[in-house]
Order: C-alpha cells, then sequence, then structure tokens
C-alpha cells in the first residue's frame, strides 16, 4: 500500500481525540502545538490530558462527538477505534488510530521540527518504531543553521518572483547559495 504524504492546517478546525489514557495523552500535544480545537471524549481521562486547554467529555464515545470535526485520532481500546473508525468513515472523515493500523486511514508519522522545517517519516503503518529511529536520526543529521537555510531560501525565492527566474534554475541557484554561507563563515 502506498501512502500519499500530505501536512494538515489544523489551526482553529475542531480535532476529535478519543480516548482518555497515556496513548491519548501522547497525541495531544501535538495536536495543540497544530493550532487545533482538540475535543477529548472518554469514559475516564486522565490528569495528563487534563492539563491542556481542550474540551473535555467524559463519556463513551457517540457517533455525534464527530459533528464538525475535521480530524479524528483514536487512542481507544480496539473495539471502540474500529466504532470511531465506522462512524468517520460514513462522515469522510480520515482516522489516525494509534498503533492500531488495520483500523485507521491516516498515519502519524515520525516528525522532526526545526526552524521552520517540518520533516515527516512514514513506514506506511508497519513499524512506528522504526519511523522514531529515523527521526531521531534525520534530527541528529540536519544542519545546526537550518534557521539561516530558510531565510536564504526566503530571500532567493522573493527574487525569482521578481526576475521570473525558470523553475529548473531555482535548486541549482538555492544550492549555490547555501553553499556561500559556508564560504562567508570560513573566510
Amino acid at each position: 500500500m502506498s501512502m500519499f504524504p500530505v501536512f494538515l492546517d489544523l489551526r482553529g478546525r475542531r480535532v476529535l481525540l478519543v480516548g482518555g489514557g497515556r496513548v491519548a495523552a501522547a497525541k495531544l500535544p501535538g495536536l495543540v502545538a497544530a493550532g487545533a480545537a482538540v475535543t477529548v471524549v472518554a469514559p475516564a481521562i486522565g490528569d495528563e490530558l487534563e492539563r491542556h486547554s481542550v474540551q473535555l467529555r467524559r463519556k463513551p464515545f457517540e457517533e455525534s462527538d464527530l459533528d464538525g470535526a475535521w480530524y479524528v485520532v483514536a487512542a481507544a481500546p480496539p473495539e471502540v477505534n474500529r466504532q470511531v473508525r465506522q462512524a468517520a468513515d460514513a462522515r469522510h472523515l480520515f482516522v489516525n488510530a494509534v498503533d492500531d493500523p488495520a483500523t485507521a486511514t491516516a498515519y502519524a508519522g515520525g516528525v522532526v521540527r526545526r526552524d521552520g522545517v517540518t520533516i515527516a517519516i512514514s513506514t506506511d503503518g508497519r513499524s512506528p518504531a522504526l519511523a522514531g529511529l529515523l527521526r531521531e536520526a534525520l534530527d541528529a543529521w540536519l544542519p545546526g543553521d537550518l534557521d539561516a537555510w530558510l531565510a536564504a531560501a526566503d530571500t532567493e525565492r522573493r527574487r525569482w518572483r521578481e526576475t521570473a527566474v525558470p523553475m529548473d534554475q531555482r535548486r541549482p541557484a538555492l544550492l549555490e547559495t547555501l553553499n556561500k554561507l559556508y564560504e562567508v563563515k570560513q573566510a
């Protein structure tokens, strides 16, 4: 199975997180950091989830909990995750069923975020541990001054648009600009 990689803009959009334990708590910070308006639904909700400014509903999952949701994270027991998936399918919503690839329609990858650059790694749901190892390796490999790379890319992009630089010339030009960053440091 081949996955389609995508980054979601969840700012201000309602995300339903089904589950109230450690697994759900591990998913919550990323959703909050993305600006999602998170609603947590579970019969019992752990203290880790109460520390965030999210809506908490202490009750079993019901199909109507999906009303207004853009995205769903199912971090509950497998039978509940399957109920969530079935209800979400009927509404054309993607479900990240945590550590339950057979139930999921969306898979969260290992993510590296640094200085405005985000890299996500997927194993198509087969091995979250391998995705995590790859994430750690990429994080160690990325340059410490990635913010300077991004600033240089911003400047070059503006110049390219103003001077109508053809697309096929942009990557080689950016590589040359990035190399000059290091020439200046060595001089």
